[in-house]
């Protein structure tokens, strides 16, 4: 079944899928919104008045590592990633299509998309354009909830996938692998501030600056392969080469992932700690900043 399973699938395919009463333990929707505190935006509470027909609420502050310290949501162990989607009723021959609500069209959804394919999971889509593609098209959303029936969900992990900071501090002296980090170009460059009050802008030596937003069209949709291609391109990354992704604090560094992998990247890296766990640990010369 995962070989047919596309990486994108379209508001017009899935809306059939609902209509055609198709969402069972072969199919869940997952909404998988979620926004950095000073929105102040509430992604659970939002779900509870707002969501498409069959989905549940996949909330990635509690899938995640707790024992970080004030580094947030950092990757669940395998058992936990487990026991967290089996309670959503995915299981090993689930199709699990996942969305988000921000207004870009995607930001947070890729990052679970990328989760369950490091966990082994390949049979995983991303709602292209999300829900605010959904909305434009006038598609019906809903408040009703069913929780779904557990299933059973045994999951494996792909460690080479996941990069730390010794990774990242290695890499600066072996300049071996494109680090590619999907934040602003104000936040990259250090002119513009960071979302978080404990962390300064900046980047590490050797990264490049793909905003992750680049990589969408007005719609919130990916761009075409060829326009995702120029991009890559030109910021002289090549697709065909390791590449680690990085952001804040490692969401929207999955939308970096998400077009490498329609780009036929075998598996681009995720640096889970990215810039936050960077700039708190790192020594000030390898805090790059215009400011």
């Amino acid at each position: 079944m995962a070989a047919q399973i596309r990486t994108l699938v379209s508001s017009q395919w899935l809306l059939e899928a609902i209509r055609n009463n198709r969402i069972s333990p072969k199919l869940r929707i997952l909404d998988a919104s979620w926004y950095l505190a000073k929105t102040k935006r509430d992604a659970r509470a939002e779900f509870a008045q707002s969501h498409i027909s069959g989905a549940s609420y996949f909330d990635i502050d509690e899938c995640c590592e707790k024992s970080c310290g004030d580094l947030d949501h950092m990757l669940p162990s395998p058992e936990r990633f487990s026991q967290y989607v089996e309670a959503l009723g995915v299981g090993n021959d689930t199709h699990v299509v996942v969305y988000d609500t921000h207004n870009f069209g995607a930001f947070s959804a890729p990052r679970v998309w990328w989760m369950f394919r490091l966990f082994g999971h390949s049979a995983v889509s991303v709602l292209d354009g999300g829900m605010k593609h959904w909305l434009h098209s006038n598609y019906p959303v809903t408040a009703e909830y069913t929780a779904p029936e557990p299933n059973t969900f045994s999951a494996s992990f792909n460690p080479s996938w996941v990069k730390t900071y010794e990774d990242i501090l290695q890499n600066i002296h072996a300049k071996a692998v494109t680090v590619v980090d999907a934040r602003s170009a104000g936040r990259f460059k250090g002119t513009e501030p960071e979302p978080r009050d404990d962390v300064l802008p900046g980047h590490y030596p050797g990264t490049v600056n793909i905003p992750f937003y680049s990589l969408l069209d007005q719609s919130g949709k990916m761009l075409p392969l060829e326009n995702l291609a120029k991009i890559f391109k030109e910021a002289d990354v090549d697709v065909q080469k390791p590449l680690w992704a990085t952001c804040g604090s490692g969401v929207t560094a999955c939308v970096v992932i998400l077009a490498a992998h329609l780009l036929g990247h075998p598996g681009a890296c995720l640096y889970d700690g990215s810039w936050t766990e960077w700039f708190k640990r790192a020594p000030p010369e390898y805090i790059i900043s215009e400011k």
